[in-house]
């Protein structure tokens, strides 16, 4: 089996990307999320990143609205694009796809700070449109003798001691212990949005990243722990975009492919019980 992986989008799919599965012979497409632009991020790192606040109390409500509704059209369209491909594509959701869930830690919210319109879960509306993309977070996809189980990792490092850290990391458990005799055959590949923390891959090196983080590994101790514990063949991830490459956890080998808004990408062949070659594409 060969596999295209992409992840991180921010409203972009390369056209270039097209031709390299029908020269590489793809026989599916592995998507990490993020699929859409969080185009006012510069706005919302000013007034809310660490601040118990929320964007639209600054700037108003109808204001705000009109920012997301704007950052919908512009994902949807590389979603659109995806779903035309002439190969089947999975994907997990990102830390920007409008699900309004957090797999981390606890979400506590305050009365007036509680608007039901922004915390509607956009993604699962939009997403079930396109029959080519098959979601597969906290379930799993068969493909041929393989099969890929999902997570999201959120966009942080986590907080262990959250219910939702607990519970998101209880159904991976289950999922893996359903397949525990394909993971034995290393026919188990896990994919998540964020990739693994303290790795060679979620290193924040990003010359314009907040001082908060700059320099500090910001990869998920959720997506670590079950790495760990389960140990499959093949463990995917993204979210870091400068941290693109390879690196390994006991017997798993983990990637990071990188943005695909950049034009970047992997392409993986695994071999009966091994992963084959990797070719990164820049």
């Amino acid at each position: 089996m060969k596999f295209l992986v992409l992840g991180d989008f921010h409203g972009h799919f390369p056209k270039k990307f097209v031709n390299l599965i029908r020269k590489e012979k793809v026989d599916l497409v592995v998507s990490n999320g993020d699929y859409f632009p969080f185009y006012y991020r510069k706005l919302w790192f000013k007034h809310c990143y660490h601040k118990d606040v929320e964007l639209w109390e600054i700037i108003g409500k109808e204001k705000y609205k009109q920012l997301v509704l704007k950052d919908l059209e512009i994902g949807e369209k590389a979603i659109q694009k995806l779903d035309k491909l002439n190969v089947p594509v999975i994907t997990v959701f990102g830390n920007v796809d409008y699900t309004r869930r957090n797999d981390v830690f606890d979400l506590k919210r305050k009365g007036k700070r509680y608007w039901a319109w922004d915390q509607q879960d956009f993604f699962s509306k939009i997403i079930r449109k396109y029959k080519n993309i098959k979601r597969f977070d906290y379930s799993f996809f068969r493909y041929g003798d393989f099969v890929f189980i999902g997570a999201s990792g959120g966009s942080s490092p986590g907080d262990a001691k959250s219910r939702a850290f607990k519970k998101s990391k209880k159904i991976l458990d289950n999922l893996f212990r359903k397949f525990r005799k394909e993971n034995r055959k290393g026919r188990v590949i896990f994919v998540s949005h964020n990739v693994p923390f303290n790795t060679r891959l979620d290193k924040i090196t990003w010359k314009k990243a907040h001082k908060n983080v700059k320099g500090r590994h910001y990869g998920s101790k959720l997506i670590k722990k079950v790495i760990q514990k389960h140990q499959p063949i093949l463990a995917i991830g993204g979210h870091i975009h400068e941290s693109s490459g390879k690196d390994k956890i006991g017997r798993t080998i983990i990637i990071n492919p990188g943005a695909a808004h950049e034009g970047k990408a992997e392409v993986v062949e695994m071999l009966d019980g091994r992963v084959g070659r990797i070719k990164f594409i820049k």
